[in-house]
């Protein structure tokens, strides 16, 4: 039993996950730091806010409405989603995509050979 968990641990599925766990995370920060640092302080310039939480905030009856903090939300999932489409994505498509047409060159007889092999049919369906 505890053979197969460790079998099951060092599978190189688990090990991939764990490592893009980490490295998610450790991107997200990065992500994180670009979009509090820099574009959400331009938007809330744009919305004449102390911060973008703080943009076209109001009251009614004493409760407070923060709509900037839904759009906020809705600006970092946009960036996030951008950032990883466009530099995992399409990447890993464009690298896939030039393996696939590697494999299927590799695949390809030769010339000779499928030469040949038209050549073996022919004669086959005359005999």
């Amino acid at each position: 039993m505890i053979k197969g968990f460790k079998d099951f641990l060092m599978q190189g599925n688990v090990l991939d996950l764990a490592v893009a766990v980490i490295i998610g995370a450790a991107f997200g920060k990065i992500v994180d730091g670009l979009l509090e640092g820099l574009i959400n302080p331009l938007i809330a310039l744009l919305f004449n806010a102390e911060d973008l939480s703080s943009a076209g905030k109001f009251t009614i009856m004493d409760t407070v409405f923060q709509p900037g903090i839904f759009l906020s939300a809705i600006i970092n999932f946009l960036i996030v989603a951008a950032v990883i489409y466009f530099i995992v994505i399409v990447p890993v498509k464009k690298a896939m995509s030039m393996a696939g047409a590697q494999e299927a060159a590799d695949d390809a007889p030769a010339e000779d050979v499928a030469l040949l092999t038209e050549i073996r049919d022919l004669l086959r369906t005359r005999a």
